[in-house]
């Protein structure tokens, strides 16, 4: 079986994949893939570079994602051209994984996990959706806490993406992350156990 993990930034994606992970999931990791063609030598680091120039990258051949980041977020039409070299590559990664393990490990769960699942459209090309949900205020919170920010910065970040309340009505599976580990733990359990998942 193979599912689509989602959320919002601070949610607490990661938390939830983690405890997938230990009880026997497999996971590809979108922020992972998203760095391996990034890294020098690649055809889609190559690409970045043709477009937006040498001044991209550290002294060290790396990119400089600080500078490209902030390039992006200051030329919004930049960060479509960026989106159309990196996402094609990335998706074409993660699919190639999850066929690898579904062909090699036939009972396990695999678990994608994609920050902009819905925003991206992706969510047909997975059995179910997995949502991990906290109430907007408490996402906030979060966010300024972990990240540092303003409440002016959290949020600019946080409606970036689409709305968590939004997610959470297209989910197939909700879970709720804002009453403690071991309420998620239970879910996480009761999910496992109705999908009958060894």
């Amino acid at each position: 079986m193979n599912i689509g993990l989602t959320g919002g930034i601070a949610t607490g994606k990661s938390t939830v994949s983690q405890m997938l992970v230990k009880r026997g999931a497999l996971l590809i990791d979108a922020d992972v893939v998203a760095r391996e063609v990034m890294l020098p030598g690649h055809p889609v680091l190559e690409a970045v570079i043709a477009h937006f120039g040498q001044a991209v990258l550290l002294p060290d051949g790396t990119l400089d994602r600080k500078k490209l980041g902030e390039h992006i977020f200051t030329h919004k039409e930049e960060r479509k051209v960026l989106e159309s070299i990196t996402h094609p590559a990335i998706r074409a990664e993660m699919r190639r994984r999850a066929a690898a393990y579904e062909d090699e490990y036939p009972n396990r769960l695999v678990v994608s996990d994609i920050p902009l699942l819905y925003e991206t459209g992706q969510e047909s090309s997975f059995e179910e959706v997995m949502v991990v949900y906290i109430p907007p205020g408490m996402q906030l919170v979060r966010l300024m806490n972990r990240n540092g920010l303003t409440e002016e910065e959290a949020s600019a970040r946080i409606s970036a993406q689409m709305d968590i309340e939004e997610k959470r009505k297209l989910a197939d599976v909700v879970i709720d992350n804002s009453m403690g580990l071991e309420y998620t733990e239970r879910q996480i359990d009761e999910f496992w156990l109705r999908k009958g998942l060894l």
